[in-house]
């Protein structure tokens, strides 16, 4: 069972994100302020979880939950500012979002910039360790493969309905064979050649 608190202040809110290494679309946030007496045995880190698992857990979480928000940054942000700073600025967005204004905040991972003076902590494998961030892992990644679901319809080459825009091998044949597509991350190794042409 996950921990519900890190600090002692009643309004504490977890965020992660979803889609950092892909290839393609968005990189997505979520931020989640969960109740004192929230339970859910089957919550986990997103990625510790099979599709179907997370499809349930979602409607649950946004039920249940205080407040929650969830935030896209498109490629073209991505490319202008890189990934590490749209995945920290996804987060914040969600962050400002949330009602009532959070005491403390919660975030997956190791680097973090701080929100409207919000104190807050970083939390390494966060994911598997917190119920407010490890429901902020399911929303990001549930909204995120909707997200591509939806531009597969527009461009079923890349098979981003089965990949999510991450580098498989058949996403990047896909790049060779067809090019890029206003979806794709510029500033990203999109093909293992482009290695060779950077030098």
């Amino acid at each position: 069972m996950l921990n519900l608190k890190f600090s002692n202040l009643s309004i504490e809110c977890g965020t992660d994100e979803a889609g950092r290494g892909c290839l393609a679309g968005p990189v997505t946030a979520a931020a989640v302020i969960l109740p004192n007496d929230f339970e859910l045995n089957l919550l986990n880190d997103s990625k510790q979880l099979t599709e179907k698992v997370r499809e349930k857990l979602k409607p649950i979480i946004e039920e249940k939950s205080i407040s929650f928000a969830v935030t896209h940054l498109e490629p073209l942000i991505i490319d202008k500012i890189n990934i590490l700073n749209a995945s920290i600025q996804a987060m914040q967005e969600c962050i400002i979002k949330l009602n009532p204004r959070p005491q403390y905040v919660i975030v997956d991972g190791n680097r973090f910039k701080p929100v409207e003076n919000i104190p807050y902590s970083t939390i390494v494998k966060g994911d598997s360790k917190y119920m407010s961030i490890a429901a902020a892992s399911v929303l990001a990644k549930t909204y995120r493969d909707e997200y591509m679901d939806k531009i597969h319809e527009e461009f079923p080459m890349y098979n981003w309905k089965q990949n999510k825009g991450y580098p498989t091998k058949e996403h990047r044949e896909a790049i060779r064979k067809y090019g890029t597509t206003k979806y794709h991350r510029m500033s990203f190794r999109l093909l293992p050649e482009q290695l060779l042409l950077d030098l």
